[in-house]
């Protein structure tokens, strides 16, 4: 899932801290934010744009940290209204819903362990690219 590649430059200490608190910051949005998933978005949205104009590395790692944050956007709002429809409109759960909750479950378990991961190794200067979001921010970076 995390493969780690060799960058083209040793970058400065600086960079190493504030390309690590991207991915920081995302769970620091998850805990302010819980029930509401759109929080991590926006507040890993914010640290982007502080950091568009950094250099290519810290833009590189805040952006595949963004790009993650989107798509487990998406998935924590589909779980988050299902939810609020079963509430609100006395539906009754089903097995749809309970494996759509537990795959939900899982890939926040995964991204949020594989975030913690990240920002500890890039904070030690090992550049780490994941599973598709590596390849999709080459193409949204260009140095």
């Amino acid at each position: 899932m995390i493969h780690k590649k060799e960058f083209d430059y040793t970058p400065h200490d600086t960079e190493l801290e504030k390309a690590s608190n991207g991915y920081v910051m995302s769970l620091v949005a998850v805990m302010v934010g819980l029930p509401l998933p759109i929080i991590n978005l926006i507040a890993t949205f914010i640290f982007f744009m502080g950091q568009r104009h950094s250099t290519y590395f810290v833009r590189w790692h805040t952006t595949q940290a963004l790009l993650s944050q989107f798509s487990l956007f998406v998935m924590n709002v589909v779980a988050f209204r299902w939810t609020v429809y079963i509430i609100f409109q006395d539906s009754a759960v089903n097995d749809l819903y309970i494996a759509y909750m537990l795959t939900v479950f899982l890939y926040n378990l995964t991204e949020f362990i594989a975030t913690i991961y990240t920002a500890v190794k890039v904070r030690k200067g090992q550049h780490l690219e994941w599973f598709f979001y590596g390849p999709l921010t080459h193409e949204f970076v260009k140095s």
